[in-house]
Order: structure tokens, then sequence, then C-alpha cells
């Protein structure tokens, strides 16, 4: 099966690449961050919010979808986007991580993956058909390979027996995807965990096979960021040039900044919302805990300069206030103002990448980042 490409490189500026990605349900804008919808919701956030803060992807998971509400019921209701009112381009993962990650009781065979639902305990299977099937079920725009992520540290006979399974479910997965509606695309996972020689030997055999798109996953699952990036190192001058790449789970915009520096377009991470819940706001001076007294009398906003109503209007004191009260409004407040400020960062690498100056844009923001938040309020 020879796969169209839906992906059109605009510029690049040393290895940072931006670009535009074309899918069924609109246009996605590279690099880009995708905010993560687990179970089809954006958690202490509407969808408005989401698109209003210039999200153009965001990501929904399989495994937590197919055992509630489940994918057959979901198919019924016209889709994941119809069912819950997001109208744009989606992508799902395969389930294969958070079998990994949250079932106990798991078996890991050529076959499928078998486990007991987190939700009830009823077992289940997940092969690389089903889970193909499952996100055709959903429609998401950009499904991926089912693959066996490996956490590190870990030993290399055990990080090369899943990088050589997940090449194998690699293959199944195309099969089972080639009748999928021309425009929706499905990306191949590169494992290897941090084996220079089994990332290369990864990555090469995925294009060999051919897909839409390339992800590089089992990173930032505990390993110091200087092996994350040298596995990116390794592992992007090997995929095609001309397909999007997309670093799995990540992360914070410092791993972003550096992660589009080695040729990295798509990102995704529960960071923004996650920290939001807990009391942390994300600005272009770092990160800022709210929880802390010292903005409890402080009438200043997060950030005078931000385009984000909310950091540009709510005072610290408001929002040290909600969230030390454990008002609702507080995680919402704080999730809006992180998912905002993470799509004005990739709209500003977008902008410094096309304007050559990338490089100059990363000296910017590590210094305002090193500068820190503003004083503290005598």
């Amino acid at each position: 099966m020879s796969l169209p490409n839906h992906f059109e490189l605009l510029a690049t500026d040393g290895n940072a690449r931006t670009g535009r990605l074309t899918t069924p349900h609109g246009v996605v804008r590279t690099p880009a961050f995708m905010p993560v919808g687990t179970a089809g919701a954006m958690k202490g956030m509407h969808w408005r919010e989401v698109k209003d803060a210039g999200a153009d992807i965001v990501l929904g998971n399989t495994y937590h979808l197919m055992l509630r509400p489940g994918a057959e019921r979901i198919a019924a209701l016209g889709g994941l986007q119809k069912f819950t009112g997001w109208n744009g381009p989606m992508l799902t993962d395969s389930g294969g991580f958070q079998v990994m990650s949250l079932s106990e009781l798991r078996k890991v065979s050529e076959n499928a993956v078998t486990f007991r639902s987190h939700i009830d305990g009823a077992k289940v299977e997940l092969s690389p058909e089903r889970s193909i099937e499952v996100q055709r079920l959903l429609g998401s725009d950009i499904a991926m390979q089912m693959d066996e992520c490996v956490r590190l540290p870990a030993e290399r006979d055990d990080i090369e027996r899943a990088m050589n399974l997940s090449v194998r479910w690699a293959e199944r997965s195309k099969r089972a995807f080639e009748t999928a509606p021309a425009g929706y695309m499905l990306f191949s996972i590169v494992q290897g965990g941090d084996v220079p020689e089994l990332r290369r030997r990864s990555a090469q055999a995925l294009v060999e096979i051919g897909f839409h798109g390339y992800a590089i996953g089992g990173l930032a699952v505990g390993e110091p960021q200087a092996v994350m990036l040298a596995m990116i190192e390794e592992t992007a001058p090997v995929l095609s040039a001309d397909r999007p790449r997309y670093l799995m789970g990540v992360g914070t915009p410092e791993d972003i900044l550096e992660a589009v520096a080695r040729g990295v377009d798509m990102f995704d991470c529960v960071m923004p919302t996650r920290n939001g819940r807990h009391g942390v706001a994300f600005t272009r001076f770092g990160p800022v805990n709210l929880r802390n007294a010292r903005h409890a009398d402080d009438p200043r906003p997060l950030d005078e300069e931000s385009a984000w109503p909310s950091a540009r209007t709510c005072s610290r004191a408001y929002l040290h206030h909600l969230v030390k009260s454990g008002e609702t409004l507080g995680a919402m407040l704080l999730s809006e103002i992180n998912v905002a400020y993470y799509q004005q960062f990739m709209q500003d690498i977008r902008a410094a990448i096309a304007g050559g100056r990338f490089e100059d844009f990363q000296k910017q923001t590590r210094a305002d980042w090193a500068r820190g938040d503003i004083a503290a309020r005598l």
C-alpha cells in the first residue's frame, strides 16, 4: 500500500522545521502541541477555550475510550469529534502505553496484550488489529500503531525484544489500516529505549514499511533529558524528511524547544492541565506556583503582556485564594492559562523558524526563563 503524503514542509532553520499537515478535519500548523483529552474531555476546560487558545489538534486515548464508553458506542453516535463537540483534527494513541502503565496484570504475546480493565477488572485483549479497529471506530484523523513501550532504565535484551515486536506490530497495524478512507493517517512508533543502535534499526525498519508519519516513543519515561535528546538526534535523521515527526508524551517547554531544534514537529503532554489543577501556571518567565504565600496579597496579574485574558486580568492574590481554597475555578483558570501559554509558545516557534531567527528565539526564551518570575511584592 503506497501512502500519500499530507504534510507540506514550509520552512527550515537549521534542523528546526515548520510545516502544514492536512487532515480530514482541518489543517495542523507545525510544530504543534496537542493538548490531551484522555477520555474525550479536556480536564477543566471547554473545547471552545481549547480552540480559542490556538490549538489545531488534540489527543484522545484509545485505552480509556475503548473501556468507557466504548468504541462501538462512540461510532454509533457519529464518531469522536461529533460525540465530544471538538470539530477539529484529533489524534488517538494506540492504547499500548496505558496497558503497560495502568494494568498490573497483563500478558504480552506475539499476537496481543491481554490485561484487566482498571475500571471493572474485565479481561480485555488488545491486538494491533483491534487497536486500529478501535481507532477507526473513533474516527480520529491520525491513528497510531500498536507498540510495546518499555520503561527506562531497562536491560538491553528486553528493549530489543520490545523493539522488534513493535516493528512486527507496525506491519500488522498498516495492513489493518488499509481500508481507512482517503485522508486519514497512520503513524508508526520508533522504539529502542536508550540504545542508539536499536533506535536507528527501528527507525530504518519503519521507514522501509512506510507510514504517513513517524513518532518517537518510549522517551520521557524516567531517563535524563540528555538521554532523551541524544535518542532524538539518533532517530530524526533516519526518518523521512517529508513526513511529520512526533515526539510522544513531551513535555516541558524546555524539552519542546530542544526537540524542535532537533527536527521534531509534533508533541503532546498532560502537563498544562495537570499542573494547572495543582496550582502551577506556565508563563514566559517560567512556572509560577500559586500556592506560595508570596502571592496572597499581590494584585498584579501573572503576565500583563499575555494575549490570554485570564493571565492578563486575574490577580495573583485571587488565583492564590482559589487554589488554597480548593475552588474548581482555580484549576479551570490555570488550565486555560497553561494551554494558552503552550499554544502561544508554539506560534512563536513557528514564526521564528519561518523568519530564519530560531536561534535568536531560543536564546531569548532561555534568558527569560533564567530571569525567572517577577520579584515578590513588598
